[in-house]
C-alpha cells in the first residue's frame, strides 16, 4: 500500500469523526451544516420519495418476471402419456432456460435488501446519482440506483476532500427495511457548492462504528474507505493479499471483494465458482449474512475443516490440542502418508500360492514386495487393483513349468478365477478409504514404521490420538484429503449408494425400479481428480493455515485467482517460516499484489494499546493499526475472588448492562463446558441471547460490543499460536474489556509493565 493511499484515508477517517462544519474548509457557496430539526426532516423526505420509487420499480420487475416464469412453463406440456419426440427437444430446452433466467432473477429481486439504496452523490455537473446493492433502471431504461460494485459508483468510497473526483456532496442514508431513518453527508468540493446545499450529520464512518453489534457480520458497503475500496476492485488475476492488524476490516473487505469480482466478471466466477473458506463454523456462521445481502449467491463458504468435504465427510467441528494440531499440520505428514498409502494391510499374507493341474506356483514375499512397490509407482491404491492383479498374473506365468500345456489366455482365465487367487488378492489389495488408512497411525507398530522422522514422543501422541478415534478433527481434514490424493477415491461399487428411503417408522415402503438402480450406475473416470475446484479462493486467517492445509487448498484452486488475507502478528501456527513457505508455493509466479489495511475501526484505543503491548512483546515484527476511535473507559483488569465460574459470571452481567449488543466470553478451550455451565444457569434467559461462549481460536475474526477473556495465562498455554492468539482475544471487543485472572501476579501481564 502506497502512502500517498494511506494517508488518503486518515483525511477521510478524520473529517468524517468530526463535526459537519469540518467538512466544508472552504465556506465558499454559502453552505453550512444544519441541525435543524425541520430541515433534516425535509431532507429525509426527499430521499424517501426515491427510495419509493426505487421499491415500486422493483415490485414492477418482479412481477414482470413471476409472468416470464409462468410463460416458460406453458412452452412445453406434456400429459406424459408418450414418449418425448425428437422435435419435443427445443421447446423442452426453450422452457427450461425461461424458467432458470426467471428464477435467477426472481431471487435477486426477492433477497432481502435491507437499505437497498444506501447513498447518492451530487456531482459538480449537477447530476445526481444513488448508489445501492443492485442496480435498478425506470421505464426509460434510466438509472434510479447504480449497483455499488460498478465503475460509476467508485466515487462514493474514494472521493476526498483533495480529491473530489467531481463530487460536491457524498450522502449516506440509513435505512430500516424501507424506511429512510437518517443520512450522513461529507462535503467534498466546497468551491462547487451553492447556498441551496444542504449538509447534514457527522459522518458515516464514524456512524456506522458506534452501533451495537449483532450476531453476524454487517456489511460496510456504505461505508467503505478509499484503500478498502482500492483492494475491493483490485485486478483478479493472480494472488491478492489483504493484510493488517485486527480491527481493520480485512474480512469484511474480502467478502465485498468477491462480490465485486462477481459483478465484474461474472462469466468466469459464477461459472468456475467461488469459495470462501474461513477459521470455524462459528466463523462462517457470523459472516454467511453479508455476500447474500450484496446481491450474490454463487459461493460455497466453507470452514478450513471442512475443505475436504467434497471428498470425505468431515465437518470442521472439533479441535486437537495444540501439540496434536502442530504434528498433524506438519509438512513431513506429506512423507508419513505416502509410506502409509505404500504399507500393506496389516495381516496382509506375504506369500501367493496356487495350483494350476496339480503343479504348484509361489510368489514369495520377495517378489510380491516388487509387484507393489512397481504398481504404486504408477498408480494410486484404489485405482491399482487391477494393475496388479495383473502383474500378479504375469508373475505366476513366468514360473508356469513347461509341462502345463495352456495358451496364455486360458492361463489368465484360469488363475484369475479361482477361488484362491481372489481371496488373496482381497487380503493384499484391498480398497481403501481414507478413513481406514488414517486409522492405521492408530497403531504404533505402524506409525513406529512410517514415521521415523518424528521423534518417539510425536509418534506416541500421533498414534494415541488417532486411536482416541471420534469425528474427524479440523487438522485430520487435510491429512484425509492428502490420503485421498495418495490412494483415490473409492471405485462406485466399493462404495455403494443408498437408494432406498431411510427408515421413519412408517409403514411406506419405497418402491424401486429397475430404472432406478440403473440409473444410480454411472461411468466414472478412474483417473479424475476427485476434487471440486474453483475460479476464485478467497481464504481468511491465512496466517493459523497449517503446510498441510496449504497443500489441502491447492488442489481446489490449482488454476485459480486468490484472495489471502491475514496478519502474521495473529498467527496460531507455531512456525510461521514454514507456514509463509507453503504460501509461497500457492503465489509462486504469479502476478502478486498486497493491500495494507492501516486503520483499526473495532478496538477503542484504550483497549487496543494494551493489546498492542502483549502483541509486540510476542511478535516485535508485528504490523500494528492505528485505532481512531476513544470510548474513555480503560480496560478492566480483575482477578478471581474466591469461586473463579462466580467471578466469571459477575462479569458477563456487569458488560451486559454496560453494552446494548453482543458480549462475548473467550475461554481457554478446557474452561469453556465449566463457564457456559455458569453462564447458562445464572444469566437471565433473556440477556442471554445476547452472550456467547468460545474459545480464542473460534473468536477470530468475530466481533462483540463487550468482551469477558477468561485465564489469559491458560489461553496462552493452551494455544498453538501461544501469546499471539491471546493478542486476537484481546482485540475483539468494540466498546468495553474484561479480562479475569484465577490468582494474582498473571504471567500474561508482565509486558503491561
Amino acid at each position: 500500500m502506497s502512502t500517498s493511499s494511506e494517508s488518503t484515508t486518515h483525511t477521510t477517517t478524520q473529517q468524517s469523526a468530526g463535526q459537519s462544519a469540518q467538512h466544508h474548509p472552504n465556506g465558499r457557496g454559502g453552505t453550512r451544516p444544519t441541525t435543524s430539526p425541520e430541515v433534516i426532516a425535509a431532507e429525509i423526505a426527499g430521499e424517501q420519495a426515491h427510495v419509493d420509487r426505487v421499491y415500486a420499480r422493483l415490485a414492477e420487475a418482479a412481477r414482470s418476471a413471476r409472468q416470464v416464469a409462468s410463460e416458460g412453463r406453458a412452452l412445453y406440456q406434456s400429459d406424459r402419456n408418450s414418449y418425448v419426440r425428437e422435435e419435443d427437444g427445443t421447446g423442452l430446452y426453450e422452457r427450461d432456460v425461461f424458467a432458470f433466467q426467471a428464477a435467477k432473477r426472481l431471487a435477486t429481486l426477492d433477497a432481502e435488501h435491507e437499505g437497498l439504496v444506501f447513498g447518492r452523490l451530487d456531482r459538480t455537473n449537477s447530476e445526481t446519482h444513488y448508489i445501492g446493492r443492485i442496480g435498478v433502471r425506470d421505464d426509460d431504461y434510466e438509472p434510479l440506483v447504480i449497483d455499488w460494485r460498478a465503475p460509476a459508483a467508485e466515487p462514493f468510497y474514494r472521493a476526498t476532500p483533495t480529491r473530489p473526483m467531481d463530487i460536491v456532496r457524498r450522502r449516506v442514508l440509513r435505512s430500516r427495511g424501507q424506511q429512510v431513518i437518517g443520512i450522513e453527508d461529507d462535503l467534498l468540493d466546497g468551491d462547487q457548492s451553492d447556498e441551496t446545499l444542504v449538509v447534514v450529520g457527522e459522518g458515516a464512518l464514524m456512524a456506522a462504528l458506534t452501533r451495537a453489534r449483532g450476531p453476524q457480520m454487517r456489511d460496510i458497503v456504505a461505508t467503505i474507505q478509499a484503500e478498502q475500496d482500492e483492494a475491493i476492485r483490485a485486478p483478479y488475476q493472480g494472488v491478492t493479499m489483504i493484510t493488517g492488524g485486527p480491527g481493520t476490516g480485512k474480512t469484511v473487505v474480502a467478502l465485498h471483494r468477491a462480490a465485486y469480482l462477481l459483478y465484474s466478471n461474472r462469466r468466469r466466477f459464477e461459472s468456475g465458482g467461488v469459495l470462501v473458506v474461513g477459521p470455524s463454523r462459528v466463523f462462517m456462521n457470523y459472516i454467511e449474512r453479508v455476500l447474500p445481502s450484496l446481491g450474490e449467491e454463487s459461493v460455497t463458504l466453507r470452514p478450513i475443516g471442512a475443505v475436504a468435504d467434497d471428498v470425505v465427510r468431515v465437518s470442521g467441528e472439533r479441535n486437537d490440542s495444540a501439540e496434536v494440531a502442530t504434528i498433524k499440520g506438519r509438512l513431513s505428514m506429506v512423507g508419513i502418508l505416502k509410506r502409509l498409502a505404500a504399507e500393506p494391510p496389516k495381516g496382509a499374507p506375504d506369500m501367493l500360492a496356487i495350483t494350476i493341474k496339480g503343479e504348484p506356483l509361489v510368489l514369495r514375499a520377495d517378489t510380491l514386495a516388487r509387484i507393489r512397490s512397481d504398481v504404486m509407482s504408477r498408480y494410486r491404491v484404489n485405482q491399482g487393483r487391477a494393475a496388479a492383479e495383473t502383474a500378479l498374473i504375469n508373475a505366476l506365468w513366468q514360473r508356469k513349468p513347461e509341462e502345463i500345456e495352456l495358451e496364455r489366455d486360458q492361463f489368465d482365465d484360469l488363475v484369475s478365477e479361482m477361488a484362491t487367487f481372489r481371496m488373496f488378492c482381497n487380503a493384499w489389495w484391498p480398497y481403501l478409504s481414507a478413513e481406514e488408512a488414517l486409522a492405521r497411525l492408530g497403531d504404533p507398530e505402524t506409525v513406529a514404521r512410517v514415521a521415523g522422522d518424528l521423534s518417539e514422543h510425536d509418534q506416541q501422541v500421533l498414534a494415541e490420538s488417532i486411536r482416541a478415534g471420534g469425528e474427524p478433527t479440523v487438522a485430520d481434514g487435510a491429512l484425509l484429503d492428502e490420503l485421498i490424493d495418495r490412494i483415490g477415491p473409492l471405485p462406485e461399487g466399493e462404495a455403494e449408494p443408498n437408494i432406498f428411503l431411510d427408515d421413519d417408522g412408517t409403514e411406506v415402503r419405497e418402491v424401486v425400479t429397475t430404472a432406478d438402480r440403473l440409473a444410480v450406475q454411472r461411468e466414472v473416470d478412474p483417473f479424475a481428480e476427485p476434487y471440486q475446484t474453483y475460479a476464485h479462493i478467497l481464504l481468511d486467517e491465512a496466517q493459523d493455515i497449517s503446510p498441510m492445509q496449504w497443500r489441502m487448498l491447492r488442489r481446489r484452486g490449482q488454476h485459480a485467482s486468490w484472495t489471502i488475507v491475514g496478519d502474521l502478528a495473529q498467527s496460531s501456527w507455531p512456525d510461521p517460516e514454514e507456514a509463509q513457505q507453503a504460501l509461497q508455493q500457492v503465489i509462486g509466479n504469479a502476478p502478486h499484489r498486497e493491500f495494507r489495511m492501516s486503520t483499526n475501526y473495532r478496538s477503542p484505543s484504550e483497549v487496543f494499546e494494551l493489546a498492542a503491548k502483549v502483541a509486540l512483546d510476542a511478535y516485535p515484527q508485528a504490523d500494528l493499526p492505528r485505532a481512531v476511535r476513544s470510548t474513555g473507559v480503560d480496560p478492566d483488569l480483575r482477578t478471581a475472588d474466591g469461586d473463579h465460574e462466580s467471578s466469571a459470571v459477575q462479569a458477563v452481567r456487569d458488560l451486559l448492562g454496560a453494552v446494548e449488543g453482543t458480549v462475548g466470553v473467550i475461554c481457554p478451550p478446557s474452561q469453556v463446558e465449566q463457564v457456559t455451565a455458569a453462564v447458562e444457569a445464572r444469566v437471565d434467559d433473556h440477556d442471554l441471547q445476547r452472550v456467547l461462549v468460545v474459545t480464542a481460536l473460534q473468536a477470530k475474526g468475530l466481533e462483540y460490543d463487550g468482551v469477558l477473556v477468561v485465564s489469559p495465562d491458560d489461553i496462552v498455554a493452551e494455544s498453538p499460536g501461544g501469546s499471539r492468539v491471546l493478542y486476537v482475544a484481546l482485540t475483539r471487543p468494540t466498546q468495553r474489556l474484561i479480562t479475569l485472572d484465577r490468582t494474582p501476579g498473571a504471567a500474561w501481564r508482565r509486558p503491561l509493565g
